[in-house]
This record gives structure tokens, sequence and C-alpha cells, in this order.
């Protein structure tokens, strides 16, 4: 019986840090995209895997020629 003296308080402690750091959760955004995670893992192509220069070859539109050969010299054969 003296042992719920001792297991009330602490309980009642965990139970306060448990609901403390929800609301820590919850006021720094951590549950604001719950979706995202699990989509991304379907796709191979990750962002943050690609160098910052691929990552500026991506961003550019499909027709636009890459800076390097946009010059008016004649490609050399």
């Amino acid at each position: 019986m003296t042992i719920l003296y001792m297991l009330i308080p602490l309980s009642l402690i965990l139970l306060g840090l448990a609901v403390w750091a929800f609301f820590w959760a919850v006021k720094n955004d951590q549950f604001e995209d719950l979706e995202g995670p699990a989509h991304r893992i379907l796709f191979d192509d990750d962002e943050n895997d690609l160098t910052p220069e691929a990552r500026e070859q991506r961003r550019k539109p499909a027709g636009e020629k890459p800076e390097a050969s946009q010059s008016d010299e004649p490609p050399d054969r």
C-alpha cells in the first residue's frame, strides 16, 4: 500500500511530461504534413540526393537548352 504513495505522483509527473511533449509538438508544427512522408517513399527521385547543379537543371523547363549551349558559336564536331 505504501508503494502507491510513490507510484501515483510518479504517474502524474509522467502524464504531465506526455501532455507537455504533445503540446510542444503541435506548437512546433510537427503534425503539419501527415501524408507527405507516406507519399514521398513511393518516388525514386529525391531532391536531397541531387547536387545543387542537378536541382537547377531539373527545375528548368524541358524545352529550354542548358546555359552552356546557348552561345552563338556552332558546336564543335
